[in-house]
Formats: structure tokens, sequence, C-alpha cells
């Protein structure tokens, strides 16, 4: 047998591995890092985050992955240099991480890449009924398992379509496993670029488990910081929204599109919600004089608005506990309203053990835990959730 598949055997196997999860989100700010113990597999996962970074990308790499990203023309050999770059810049980061924590790179089995999001283009975005749902991660695996020596899971989201699914969201097969209780109702929802959510019914049973898109969550309040104030990538402590007044009309508008009239669940992306989406809105309704702080609160008001309105969709008058994570959680004022909105105060997933912050590097990590280790979970009959291992294997 070759050697590197006769070690990934003995990985499967072992009672305990220990595995890197990345994360690199639509806000193009950095590769989330978490350092994982992993025993069992299925219901019985058990996880240990040993260690965590956000490692920031440099100013010149975000200004490369904005030129690819979400844009349906781009360079084509832009994409395929930086499908190299990202695989090996993401290796040179994980061992910086490494030296930092003082951790051998040797003691590690396996890493999970997410890679970078560059188009997500489910049926309901693109609207060519001969083109099925798709979507494209670059940041090649076999750059990241040459360079730092360890196998490597990427590319997760493929298989889910192949199987019938939309490649988005993935976090319910993590939030199904590691957080479902046997007697509450949770909702755990994740505030990144796109906001989306699972429902995990008391009882774990699969076939009740939910999962969607909801729609912009960081996202087009950071671009808009972005395009208007120099040196800023976000609104930090909701500062400038609370500055300003929302727009009624404006938020009207900005809820006024066929996508929020989908059924559960869906995908979205930045290749809907971004600032000719936030123009548009603006000249239906009149309010293209608004003052810079009157957008960006307006645009606060709308991603609270359509979080709470799909929560409340989904879920009817069932009680149930809110659990955050994502760098929205990090928005008194998107809390706040959130929090007003539902009724009741919101938690986050540190009162379930897992750091909310690295919560979605963990997912993936989690995803090759089964991919390697487990694979047995039925995931129920509920669309755009089927029960298929997903990562493709990179040998060093």
């Amino acid at each position: 047998m070759n050697a590197q598949l006769a070690s990934l055997t003995r990985i499967a196997a072992a009672p305990s591995r220990i595995i890197i999860g990345l994360m690199s989100g639509t806000s193009l700010d950095g590769l989330d890092i978490a350092l994982c113990e992993f025993s069992g597999a299925g219901l019985e996962t058990q996880v240990k985050v040993l260690h965590f970074v956000t490692m920031p990308y440099t100013e010149d790499f975000k200004e490369d992955l904005k030129s690819v990203s979400f844009k349906t023309q781009v360079s084509l050999q832009k994409v395929t240099l930086l499908n190299s770059v990202i695989g090996s810049y993401s290796a040179e980061l994980i061992l910086n991480a490494l030296k930092e924590w003082g951790y051998p790179a040797a003691s590690v089995d396996l890493i999970a890449s997410h890679g970078q999001t560059i188009f997500h283009a489910p049926v309901s975005l693109h609207q060519q009924n001969a083109y099925p749902n798709a979507t494209l991660q670059i940041g090649d695996g076999d750059h990241i398992a040459v360079q730092t020596g360890i196998i490597t899971l990427s590319d997760f989201r493929q298989k889910h379509i192949a199987a019938g699914g939309e490649g988005a969201p993935l976090a319910v097969y993590g939030d199904y496993l590691l957080f479902s209780s046997p007697d509450e109702n949770r909702i755990l929802l994740n505030i990144g670029g796109i906001s989306n959510f699972t429902y995990l019914p008391g009882g774990r049973n699969p076939d009740q488990v939910f999962s969607t898109d909801i729609g912009p969550g960081n996202t087009l309040m950071d671009q808009f910081v972005q395009r208007n104030y120099p040196g800023k990538y976000y609104d930090q402590d909701a500062a400038i929204a609370k500055a300003g007044k929302p727009s009624r009309a404006l938020v009207k508008a900005l809820a006024d599109h066929p996508f929020f009239k989908q059924p559960f669940p869906r995908t979205t992306g930045p290749e809907l919600f971004n600032l000719d989406y936030l123009q548009q809105a603006q000249l239906n309704s009149g309010q293209e004089s608004l003052s810079k702080e009157d957008v960006l609160a307006s645009l606060n008001e709308f991603t609270a608005y359509s979080i709470v309105t799909a929560i409340q969709q989904s879920i009817h008058d069932q009680s149930f506990q809110v659990y955050l994570s994502g760098g929205g959680m990090h928005n008194p004022l998107l809390v706040q309203k959130i929090s007003e909105g539902l009724g009741f105060s919101l938690k986050n997933t540190e009162e379930l053990g897992i750091d909310p912050d690295a919560k979605e590097a963990v997912l993936f990590a989690l995803l090759a835990n089964e991919c390697v280790a487990g694979g047995q979970t039925d995931f129920g009959r509920r669309r755009g959730v089927p029960s298929v291992t997903m990562g493709k294997i990179s040998l060093p």
C-alpha cells in the first residue's frame, strides 16, 4: 500500500485526530485557523479547540482577492494564478500559526481547507435552466499539503452540489453533530458576510433539522464602509450606523427582491447583495440623497429585519434559543435589533463550548473528521441536506 494511504488509514482508525480547520469568508479579511482535537464521529463526536487565531491578509492580497471575487467577468489568468497563490499563502499562514503556538506540524493529522469562494451561482441567481447549481472555491489543496507535509482535505462544497444541494450552507452538518440538544430547540445563527442559520429541534430528529442562508450579514455594510471611509473595513462597534437614522423607505426597497420570496432553504452571496443592489434600492425608493450615516443605519436595519423575518417565517410559534457566531455578533446595534425583533436576549456558541469566532473553521475540521472517520450519519430527508461525505483528499 502507498505509505501515505497507509498513514490516512491509521489516522482514520485512531481514537483521536488533530485537525486544523481553515475558513476564509466573503469579508476577505483573513484566514481563520483552528487547531482541534477530535475523537469519535457522527453524534458521538467530541472536539476540543486547542488553539485559534485569525491571520490577517496583507492589503495587496486583499486587493488581489477583490479583483476576482463575486464578479461575472474577471481575468481567467488571475483566477488561475490565485488558485495556486492562495494555497501557498494558506500553507505559510498555517506554519506561522503552528510556530507561534509551539505546536509541531508533524503532530497534525489533517488540514481541512474551505478555500476562498470567488463565485456562488445557484440556479436562483444565474436563472439558466440548462445549467445546474454551481459554486467555486479556489486555493488548491495540493499546494497546502505539499508545503505543510500534512494530508489536506478541501473543496467540500462540490459534493453537496453533486448530491442535489446548492453547496451551502454546510454549517448544518457540524451544527447538528455538535450542538443539537435532547430537549432545547436551538437556532445556530451565523452572521458572516452572508447570514445563515440552522434550526435544531430538541430530540435530535434529523428530519426536522433545517438550514438556510438568510441574506446579507455584514457584506453590504462592509462594502459601503470600504467605499466611503478610506482605511476602514467595517463599522467598528456600529459607531457610524448609530450616528444615522434608518430610512424606512430604503429598508423596504432593499427587502423588495424575489430572493426573499424564494422557499427555504435558499443560498446567496455578494454576487447579489452588493453596492449595485444598494444603488438600485436607493433609486427605487427615492433615497439617493441620504447621508452616509443614514445609509449605513438603513443597511443595519435591513440586515436585522431580514434575519428576524426569516427566523419567524421558518419557526413560527415554537420556542427556541438563538446562539450567535460570526463577525456580525460583534456589531452591537445589529445584535440589539435582532434581539428586539425576536423578543428575547441572544446567546453565543461560547455557552455551548465553542468560541463563536472559531466556529466556522471548527465546522470544516469536523467535515474532514467525518470524511475519514465517520460518514455513517443519516442527516434526514430534508431538501438541501443530502447525507454525503465531503472533501477531496490531497496527499503531501
